[in-house]
């Protein structure tokens, strides 16, 4: 159905292929992102993309935090393949083997007693704040399906956050510029400092908030972690509250941070917890997991989904998670995000626009004291891909978790030189 550019093929055909397709997707595909004019990708292998004309890039950025496994790895495939050939899809109208072994994973090595599956971390969020919801309603002793009733609804989220692009977990986003155009988004928001316990005090009040949502590890934010006393904080406000604590680890979970999930680096549990990104190593999957006293307000026909938790999503999940959850596999996240941020710092020595480099695991953040963008553009051009983060003024790094150390070691060898390039002249 798709033609592959032929290996051999003359430079002029692959740049033919290149034109062509940019100028297709322009034509066809509605313009919500901005792609680079240059490049086509046509191949992945490991933490390897290549573009139309056989150039070869290190993929820093992992599709933002996606294929955990790299590209093309044949466990994944394997997976999806077997998968493939004996049940793709019947909708939730049916049990199926792979949706109820992938829930048991994730309630087994978590905080969690139950999953909800959807297909995308904005619709996690979604999810959850519907739930977060419904708890408060009956909690408030009220009849929840009473239109005329109210009761506690407040969503609480912080500065620098991201939970999404759907108007749920729009509203609770930072950033202005992502709701202006769609105004109003859902009401109900309250927002307060990141990282100051005390402005979250002066916010989250029993009677009034019915959950709080917060990053473990900020991920466009600005690779930013918690602090320890701020996730502490918030669970005993919460709990004072009455409200529910929800960790967004859509981002940082999963073997992210070095750990299976992001709350476990601050031995803080949530009560309902969204993911995403790297579940099923590249193909299209959310889930939320939550706690039995959550759960066992919902009942069916209270949120669904046609294409959630399907057998060939969630069989190809199973082996990223039983990949991931391995314990050595989480040690050697935890050795390649410190060879990584070391390696930074060194390359960075002495270059003034750089003001930080943090994160966890390999969840990495370059703070600069100017704009990314010439940065990624350069590395682009050199060869490796790279995002920005925060206020446009980080560079995020989030490989793939199978990243090697010859790779980190080339990364932070060619990130130092572009850096010092894309600065600003003394």
């Amino acid at each position: 159905m798709f033609e592959a550019l032929d290996s051999q093929a003359s430079p002029a055909a692959a740049a033919d292929l290149t034109k062509q397709i940019v100028a297709d997707e322009a034509q066809y595909v509605l313009q919500t992102y901005g792609r680079p004019a240059d490049i086509v990708f046509v191949r992945g292998e490991g933490s390897k993309l290549y573009d139309a004309n056989g150039k070869e890039y290190l993929d820093m950025a992992a599709g933002i935090a996606v294929n955990a496994l790299g590209h093309s790895d044949p466990r994944w495939y394997a997976a999806l393949a077997a998968q493939a050939q004996q049940l793709t899809h019947t909708s939730n109208l049916f049990h199926t083997v792979p949706q109820v072994e992938l829930a048991k994973r994730l309630v087994h090595n978590s905080f969690a007693d139950k999953a909800f599956f959807c297909n995308s971390g904005t619709e996690a969020n979604e999810g959850a704040i519907k739930f977060a919801r419904k708890f408060a309603r009956v909690q408030a002793g009220i009849d929840p399906y009473d239109a005329t009733a109210s009761a506690p609804h407040e969503l609480v989220s912080f500065t620098s956050c991201f939970h999404g692009r759907t108007m749920g977990a729009l509203a609770l986003t930072y950033k202005e510029q992502y709701k202006s155009p769609f105004l109003p988004v859902m009401p109900g928001h309250v927002l307060a400092e990141y990282n100051n316990l005390d402005s979250a005090a002066a916010v989250i009040k029993k009677g009034k908030t019915a959950a709080v949502f917060v990053e473990p590890v900020q991920g466009e934010g600005g690779c930013t972690p918690s602090q320890q006393a701020f996730l502490s904080g918030l669970r005993q406000l919460c709990d004072e509250a009455g409200a529910l604590l929800v960790f967004d680890e859509v981002q940082c979970g999963l073997g992210r941070t070095g750990k299976l999930w992001g709350y476990e680096n601050y031995g803080v549990e949530p009560d309902l917890m969204s993911l995403a990104k790297p579940l099923a190593g590249g193909l299209p999957i959310g889930a939320v997991l939550l706690k039995q006293k959550v759960a066992d307000v919902m009942k069916p026909g209270d949120h669904g989904s046609t294409f959630a938790g399907n057998p060939l999503v969630c069989a190809t999940a199973c082996t990223v998670f039983d990949t991931i959850a391995d314990p050595a596999f989480l040690a050697s996240v935890v050795a390649k995000g410190e060879r990584l941020r070391q390696g930074l710092r060194a390359a960075t020595a002495g270059n003034k626009h750089v003001k930080e480099v943090r994160g966890l695991g390999l969840l990495v953040g370059v703070q600069l004291d100017f704009m990314a963008g010439p940065v990624v553009d350069k590395a682009r051009a050199a060869g490796l891909l790279v995002i920005t983060a925060g206020k446009g003024d980080v560079v995020r790094l989030v490989p793939p978790l199978t990243v090697t150390e010859a790779e980190i070691d080339h990364c932070c060898k060619v990130l130092g030189k572009v850096i010092a390039e894309a600065a600003p002249a003394s």
